[in-house]
């Protein structure tokens, strides 16, 4: 008899233990892995992904009483950038990207040879201002923009955001790649060292403000941001809806003894039309809804306003997930 309970406890066992793998499997089945595109380990694109990242798990109701039960798991590589990330989506790669507000307008509309033209690009949200930055060294005796002729300047990777705006810069001016010394294609985690090292006279950044790699070398070794303000700058402020003038404002950096007046655009979230509703809702849902926590993440988040972040910057259509979370939320 004993032999017998045995026998079927033993079965019960099995018949249990295929059960939670059965119900494992399908959990397992259920979960959907995104991935984001950012930029450099070093910039802020990359906190912004994994910021996103962390605020989907947070969100996770998986193994807790309380949450949402939405089964998205997140990652967040560091990538080449603004284009990079945009070609990617394009392409199946990932499926979400944090790209400058100019790379998405001309992704977009198909304005550029310099981005992947991609009309199922759409908009999610904008996150933080990012001005062009170019920063040269202490006893570099460069002013302006016509003082880098004959310079070692970092231009920038190709595909990444800073790269693309040199280039419309290049173009505005005039410049050709052969008026700099040297025209090199330095990474954002590469540029401050090499400026601090003496091998490059200055580079060009589109950067949330404050950086950590701007900081290397503006504290580092005392290299000043120049103001960018006249009338090349003025002219493509004015035709191009996705630039705005901005200021970095004094003692930002050791360096900074004034407010700098320069350009930028903003930093946005994007996706694909092919990427379901259900997930653009609650990535945005899971940004959006813990905003004091995105704050708290990085200074250059400090004034994120979700009734902004929903119309600044974008320029391509909202993706249907993302306004309908906006419209339940009452900011449509």
């Amino acid at each position: 008899m004993v032999k017998g309970i045995g026998a079927l406890a033993a079965v019960a066992a099995a018949a249990g233990l295929a059960l939670s793998a059965a119900g494992t499997a399908e959990a397992a089945s259920k979960r959907t892995f995104i991935s984001i595109g950012t930029g450099g380990p070093t910039g802020v694109y990359f906190v912004v992904g994994n910021t996103i990242c962390r605020l989907v798990h947070k969100e996770a109701a998986e193994g807790r009483k309380k949450g949402r039960k939405h089964g998205i798991r997140c990652s967040a590589p560091s990538t080449g950038g603004s284009t990079y990330n945009i070609g990617q989506i394009a392409a199946g790669e990932l499926d979400f990207g944090v790209a400058q507000s100019d790379w998405q307008y001309h992704s977009y509309n198909g304005s550029s040879d310099k981005v992947t033209h991609f009309k199922k690009l759409r908009a999610v949200f904008s996150v933080h201002p990012e001005p062009y930055h170019i920063i040269v060294g202490k006893d570099s005796g460069i002013n302006s923009w016509a003082d880098l002729k004959g310079k070692r300047f970092n231009i920038g990777n190709p595909g990444s955001g800073q790269r693309g705006t040199t280039e419309v810069l290049m173009k505005a001016y005039g410049t050709k790649v052969g008026d700099f010394k040297l025209a090199s294609e330095l990474t954002s985690t590469e540029q401050s060292k090499a400026l601090c090292d003496g091998k490059i006279d200055g580079y060009g950044y589109t950067v949330g403000v404050p950086n950590a790699g701007v900081a290397v070398a503006t504290d580092g070794c005392g290299a000043r941001i120049i103001n960018l303000a006249g009338m090349v700058e003025k002219k493509l402020v004015s035709e191009n809806p996705f630039y705005a003038f901005a200021t970095i404002p004094k003692g930002t950096y050791k360096s900074t003894a004034a407010d700098v007046t320069t350009f930028g655009v903003m930093a946005t979230f994007v996706t694909s039309a092919d990427v379901s509703d259900q997930v653009v809702f609650e990535v945005t849902r899971a940004a959006l809804e813990n905003i004091a926590d995105f704050r708290k993440l990085h200074p250059a988040f400090r004034n994120l306003d979700p009734k902004r972040m929903m119309k600044d910057g974008l320029s391509a259509p909202l993706h249907n997930g993302a306004a309908k979370y906006y419209k339940e939320k009452g900011l449509m």
